[in-house]
């Protein structure tokens, strides 16, 4: 039996729109009702969310089931951050802060068992093989892993072809948070100057004949996204949910009594 078929890599592949959910609050209780819901992919997060390891593998396991597909964002691309990720389930990896061709190319090496790569071999402890039920994990690994980098500064997009052109990085991922720091509008990632160079990327992304992805909570902006070819698109965050939902439905609560 081989690894399973990542079926977000092979969607993106295949230039299917894949809509998706950040998650950052960090329970596997938000994941599991997030996941119900019908996104094409979760994002758990472990750049700026309190997540760790166990945490990240209850929330795996918390979606299995689910048709939403797992995307672990871990707090940096050390290989061997990396390598805890893929044994405990994950399929999809997103990278934050990749700034040129060589740091995507070892990137590769990392998500990647030997001779090609240098992920260590640990499968047999682990759940990325059903704990070495999958008998042929070790052949089939490595084609279903998708690997998703972020673009996310000045310097990152002057070398976006480059990364680009890395055999073995299914998609790139703008940030425009961090692009509007690095761009000096810090706190401001819908200034028109951010919101120019974000969409430039997309089309040479798309150009390139790699994925395109992008996450905002503006869905005018997450359409447009799209009509330029981009085909993962966070529209959201668990935290953002919670926040408004509750405010909202206090303001109208009080706005009913007074009426």
């Amino acid at each position: 039996m081989p690894a399973p078929v990542n079926p977000f890599k092979k969607a993106l592949s295949e230039g299917q729109l894949q809509t998706g959910l950040w998650q950052a609050i960090g329970s596997e209780a938000a994941v599991e009702i997030c996941a119900g819901t019908g996104y094409d992919w979760l994002l758990l997060d472990a750049e700026h969310a309190p997540n760790d390891v166990p945490r990240l593998a209850s929330q795996l396991r918390a979606m299995r089931g689910s048709s939403s597909h797992a995307v672990i964002r871990p707090p940096m691309g050390e290989a061997w951050m990396i390598k805890q990720m893929l044994d405990i389930g994950a399929q999809t990896l997103l990278i934050p802060m990749v700034q040129d061709a060589d740091q995507a190319a070892a990137l590769v090496r990392a998500v990647r068992y030997p001779p090609v790569g240098i992920r260590g071999v640990g499968a047999a402890l682990a759940r990325a093989s059903d704990y070495n039920r999958i008998e042929r994990y070790l052949e089939t690994a490595n084609d279903e892993i998708c690997l998703l980098v972020q673009a996310e500064s000045v310097m990152a997009l002057n070398n976006l072809e480059a990364i680009c052109a890395v055999d073995g990085v299914d998609g790139v991922f703008i940030g425009p948070s961090d692009l509007a720091a690095d761009m000096g509008f810090l706190g401001r990632p819908g200034a028109p100057e951010v919101q120019a160079a974000v969409s430039g990327a997309i089309a040479r992304i798309v150009a390139s004949g790699k994925a395109a992805g992008v996450l905002s909570t503006d869905l005018a902006l997450a359409r447009h996204y799209q009509q330029l070819g981009a085909t993962f698109i966070g529209i959201g965050h668990d935290v953002g949910l919670l926040a408004n939902g509750a405010r909202q439905l206090l303001e109208r609560f009080k706005g009913e009594a007074e009426g």
